[in-house]
């Protein structure tokens, strides 16, 4: 009589070296039916499948309304989806997740050159309409720092 495997994710009939490395190989092509993969990271207290599929299009559509955060959330709430790729998500959800890690980066590079620019361009950069674009002297310039 054989023992059972210690580990219960390999099916691994016989104890011969030939059959361990055919079996691990099928075991790694195909999906684990022990193995339930959640879409979002809260796993089993998370969304069902439909209603993951609508939060992520809810998140990416709103995300273009000048929430790009919005698109962040979207990533970090359904990371499993971005991790496995592999995995049996629906196609949806996983083009949704992926399409708003595309559009967070996109916004985070555009805001981050913007950002660098004005740090380190500054008056040199700009000139003259320096004073025009630069906010910390609205106050002085409408007259707002005389009842302070």
């Amino acid at each position: 009589m054989e023992a059972a495997p210690s580990n219960p994710t390999h099916n691994i009939i016989s104890t011969a070296p030939s059959a361990a490395i055919s079996m691990n190989s099928s075991v790694a092509t195909h999906r684990n039916p022990l193995r339930v993969d959640w879409p979002t990271v809260d796993g089993p207290l998370g969304l069902s499948e439909q209603e993951s599929v609508d939060h992520a299009r809810r998140f990416f559509k709103f995300g273009f309304l000048l929430l790009p955060w919005l698109w962040a959330v979207n990533c970090l709430y359904f990371w499993p989806v971005i991790r496995h790729p592999s995995s049996y998500y629906h196609p949806d959800l996983r083009r949704y997740v992926v399409r708003s890690a595309i559009g967070f980066t996109v916004f985070a590079v555009i805001l981050s050159s913007w950002a660098l620019t004005f740090s380190i361009g500054g008056e040199r950069l700009f000139g003259h309409a320096w004073d025009k674009l630069v906010m910390y002297n609205v106050a002085e310039k409408y007259g707002l720092t005389g009842w302070i």
